[in-house]
């Protein structure tokens, strides 16, 4: 019998292919988005592509699905954090400023977005973001308030990322704390 070669182990493979995944998706868009450039991008070779996941869409809703819960669990970890309603408001500036704003979270939101409008399976991932972050911000709000919310987080990551006259600097965050504060005014 012919000595057989151990085999290379890379535990950390099929992470790192999900996670190159969503760096094509930010660079390409998901219709760039091809088994050959995520391998190249993950530093794996193109079969792994095939050994891990059944096609580009079942890679494209793991990347997702990661991108969405590790959104959401920043949002719940903030909004729990808060002690009572001003927290709470302080809480949602703080989200929309720091991590609802980058240019790389955007991206990848719109991507999904579109996606989801396409594709009915992608947006069981939206849904369920979306449920999160209105269950997140339902600790201190009411379910209507919650939802404009939730609303109003996403048009102002949108608008704070890209409405931003040459020459300025970052969005301005009373503008925020203003826009927060009429929404939930009792």
């Amino acid at each position: 019998m012919p000595d057989r070669r151990p085999r290379r182990t890379d535990p950390g493979r099929r992470d790192r292919i999900v996670d190159a995944c969503l760096d094509v998706v930010v660079a390409h868009g998901v219709a760039g988005t091809s088994h050959r450039r995520v391998a190249e991008a993950a530093d794996v070779p193109l079969g792994s592509m095939t050994y891990h996941f059944a096609g580009m869409d079942e890679l494209l809703r793991e990347a997702f699905g990661r991108f969405a819960r590790t959104v959401s669990d920043e949002f719940e970890r903030r909004l729990g954090a808060a002690a009572d309603a001003d927290d709470a408001r302080a809480a949602v500036v703080g989200l929309v400023s720091d991590v609802a704003g980058t240019r790389r979270d955007l991206v990848l939101t719109h991507e999904l977005y579109t996606l989801a409008a396409r594709e009915p399976a992608f947006r069981d991932l939206t849904t369920a973001w979306m449920a999160r972050s209105r269950r997140a911000l339902e600790r201190h709000f009411d379910p209507t308030t919650a939802r404009m919310l939730d609303a109003l987080i996403e048009g102002l990551a949108v608008h704070r990322t890209l409405d931003r006259p040459e020459g300025q600097g970052p969005y301005d965050a009373a503008l925020l704390a203003d826009a927060v504060a009429r929404i939930t005014r009792a």
